[in-house]
């Protein structure tokens, strides 16, 4: 089955710019990648001819050939118009039809044009189609083919290797270095189409989706979140463990620390890596009240600190 125009399968018209070729086809990989819809052959479908008409679309090559008529919507050659068939169907075959038992024409004298003697300059563009049709194929480069790989929040954070499962069911294994940011496309050298003629083959270009995480937000190459703490570890201080990125440790809270109060624990942040140095983790203290007992609500009816502070001045003075 022959492969539907390109334009018509991103949805886009011919005078689409490359930011609009590249917008479309992202709209059509967010819905129907197979990563995200296992089993949907339809939908694996879909993505498989976004997939080529964006090769083919966002090669500028590639792209005027097509439009000129010279590739198909696969990228193949069209073979060039005019053989002998077309030329004895057309107006221009009435020279070549003679009559008589020869199939040239002439009652046997070969191929004979009105006078009797064969033109030049058809024996020409007869012997320049032959001559197209046996040439071999030149060397062509493999095409790049993009994907797409939904990648965890900490992996992306420390790093790791995934494995990212291709149309035609090969696998294929994707280094994550650490610090990857959402968007990010890498470059996996040689996995793309093979090169014809021994040419090189073509790249494997992978767009990186980093999922969100439940606590930690993502600011550079540090980490923000927010740790709760009780009202008792914030007047009293305490020693209260942190998860972060690679493994718990302990932090300790000074007394009489405020909601609000901003740590920062050093390297446990993005991982090392790129020649980078690692991140750090900064923690935010959430004040937690937890269950109110009588006692406690009793203590506070009858204390008053000595410098009481309002804390929503602020809010009123910007209203």
């Amino acid at each position: 089955m022959a492969a539907e125009d390109p334009y018509k399968t991103l949805g886009i018209s011919r005078t689409a710019k490359p930011d609009e070729i590249r917008k479309a086809f992202r709209k059509i990989a967010k819905k129907d990648h197979p990563d995200l819809n296992p089993g949907d052959k339809a939908a694996e479908q879909r993505f498989k001819a976004a997939n080529a008409a964006h090769d083919l679309l966002s090669d500028p090559e590639k792209r005027a050939r097509f439009d000129r008529g010279e590739i198909d919507a696969a990228g193949q050659e069209v073979p060039p118009r005019g053989y002998y068939r077309d030329h004895a169907e057309g107006a221009q075959g009435t020279r070549y039809q003679a009559g008589g038992g020869n199939p040239f024409g002439g009652g046997g004298r070969g191929w004979t044009g009105a006078s009797g003697d064969l033109d030049p300059e058809d024996l020409e563009d007869i012997l320049g189609m032959f001559r197209q049709r046996t040439e071999p194929p030149r060397a062509r480069r493999g095409r790049d083919a993009q994907y797409r790989l939904a990648v965890d929040f900490l992996d992306a954070v420390n790093g790791a290797t995934k494995r990212l499962t291709l149309p035609d069911g090969r696998d294929l294994d994707v280094r994550i270095p650490p610090g990857l940011e959402d968007g990010q496309v890498l470059r996996l050298r040689g996995r793309g189409t093979p090169g014809m003629q021994g040419a090189p083959d073509g790249d494997a270009l992978i767009e990186v989706a980093v999922g969100p995480h439940p606590f930690y937000e993502r600011d550079g190459r540090d980490l923000r979140m927010e740790l709760p703490v009780t009202l008792s570890e914030a007047v009293l201080g305490a020693k209260v463990p942190v998860p972060t990125p690679r493994g718990e440790v302990m932090l300790t809270v000074p007394p009489r620390s405020d909601a609000g109060t901003q740590m920062r624990l050093r390297g446990r942040g993005v991982a090392e890596g790129g020649g980078n140095p690692a991140g750090d983790l900064i923690v935010t203290l959430r004040l937690v009240l937890g269950p109110v007992d009588d006692r406690l609500e009793e203590f506070l009816r009858g204390w008053a600190p000595d410098h009481p502070t309002d804390p929503r001045a602020e809010m009123r003075r910007r209203a």
